[in-house]
């Protein structure tokens, strides 16, 4: 038997990983709780072994673990270089993201990408089929599977954590795209069925699986079996092609643990909230539990510049349901690519997102600093308020701005009711008539 190198081989065979101990900590669960879920495939460490010897330190997605969120930066054939992709990786991870996709389709993508591994603390996502595509001078035509596997090799090499991968996307299933609104909303997964209409033949990256996790391996990237078929809409949401697809999913789930690799699975981008529950639960028992990364998703279609907010209502509906990671949308989705300010609002709302959910969940400590920022509240403590906030900064300049400053910091009461109408202060006045006997108790009503 091989010797182990991936963070699922090294669990079922009982080992406790260096990352396995750090992820524990993280976690705040037994170091032998994150080796039996990462063992049965509930959880993935994405830590490539290039990058775990450079910044990363190493978390966990799965179901055990609090719930996460995924950042997507890269720049385009239009826009952004080098230090503006960079000013975005720091952002992200200044507001909390806990892992970062690089899907760069622009020019110098190595340079940019070697320069987001080097400066980031978090994993690193990518999409391999966008820089073979530049390389192959953007014909998907001429694509054979080599090509593909040379480039997960080079990018491996490099230290990405996580690929997407669009290999579940087969021949038999471009029929059932047809008479969607909005078709095939996924880059990778268009990319493949137009190379599948071109030759008449199978997904050579679904024939090619194995040699693939064979690259992976050698690595330990962890895969991201990409929804090449994901809804765009809500007219295509849980159709026949995203189940057909979501099948050869688990199939493949089950191939890529059976090679030594780690596997998450990728899901929706647009569902009605009712349906939103249903999708998650289906993808855990067709998928035997590994965990599931979703866009979104987005819960209505109509507001474009804020599907920031469309979607992280449907992403705290996942994450509630057993969704492990969430991948944020930003006030740009649909419309352009993102820059920095709308990495920092997408953040903003899927932090919120992923923390309801690990309230509704009841993890360990996950409403802890809500119940202290209540306390501080309820004592006019602005200062640790501010604190413990998500974003200190606003927060403090949303109150400052119609408080003189020689006021606030012992204000007991904000300009929303000035210190008249403020009922946590007319609450503290009750209790302490209280303290001094003025507290009158009323006989129960004659019945």
């Amino acid at each position: 038997m091989a010797e182990p190198i991936t963070q699922l081989e090294h669990a079922r065979a009982g080992h406790v990983t260096r990352e396995m101990e750090y992820v524990a900590e993280r976690e705040s669960l037994a170091a032998e709780t994150i080796r039996a879920e990462v063992a049965a495939g509930r959880m993935v460490i994405p830590a490539n072994v290039v990058h775990a010897a450079g910044r990363l330190e190493p978390m966990a997605i799965g179901i055990a673990a609090r719930c996460k969120v995924n950042a997507n930066i890269g720049n385009s054939a239009v826009t952004s270089d080098i230090d503006g992709e960079l000013e975005k990786l720091h952002t992200a991870v200044h507001y909390g993201a806990d892992t970062v996709m690089d899907l760069s389709t622009g020019k110098n993508i190595d340079g940019i990408r070697k320069a987001i591994i080097e400066a980031s603390p978090v994993p690193i996502g990518t999409v391999p089929i966008y820089q073979m595509l530049e390389q192959l001078g953007g014909e998907i035509e001429e694509m054979r599977a080599q090509h593909f596997i040379d480039m997960v090799e080079h990018q491996a090499k490099q230290g990405v954590d996580y690929m997407t991968v669009h290999c579940g996307v087969k021949m038999e299933h471009l029929h059932l795209t047809m008479g969607r609104t909005t078709g095939i909303v996924s880059r990778g997964g268009s990319l493949i069925a137009k190379w599948m209409m071109a030759h008449k033949k199978q997904n050579p990256l679904y024939e090619h699986f194995e040699d693939i996790c064979d690259v992976m391996r050698q690595y330990d990237v962890t895969w991201s079996l990409g929804d090449g078929l994901r809804p765009g809409s809500l007219a295509d949401a849980s159709d026949k092609a995203q189940f057909a697809e979501l099948d050869v999913l688990g199939e493949l789930t089950r191939r890529g643990w059976a090679r030594g690799t780690q596997v998450m699975v990728e899901g929706p981008g647009h569902i009605p909230m009712d349906e939103v529950a249903m999708n998650v639960e289906r993808q855990i028992e067709v998928c035997d539990g590994a965990p599931f990364y979703v866009l979104g998703p987005l819960v209505t279609d109509f507001a474009p510049g804020y599907d920031h907010i469309t979607s992280c209502i449907g992403a705290a509906l996942a994450g509630w349901a057993g969704a492990a990671m969430l991948c944020y949308v930003t006030p740009k989705e649909h419309l352009g690519l993102p820059e920095q300010e709308d990495v920092k609002q997408g953040m903003i709302a899927y932090k919120i997102a992923a923390h309801a959910a690990d309230i509704a969940r009841k993890r360990k400590g996950a409403r802890d600093r809500d119940d202290a920022l209540s306390k501080a509240r309820f004592e006019f403590d602005w200062n640790k308020q501010f604190e413990l906030a998500l974003d200190p900064d606003t927060a403090r300049r949303y109150h400052d701005e119609t408080l003189p400053q020689d006021t606030f910091k012992s204000a007991h009461f904000c300009s929303m009711c000035g210190p008249k109408y403020c009922s946590m202060k007319i609450t503290q006045d009750i209790r302490e008539m209280a303290k001094n006997g003025e507290l009158v108790e009323l006989a129960p009503a004659a019945k």
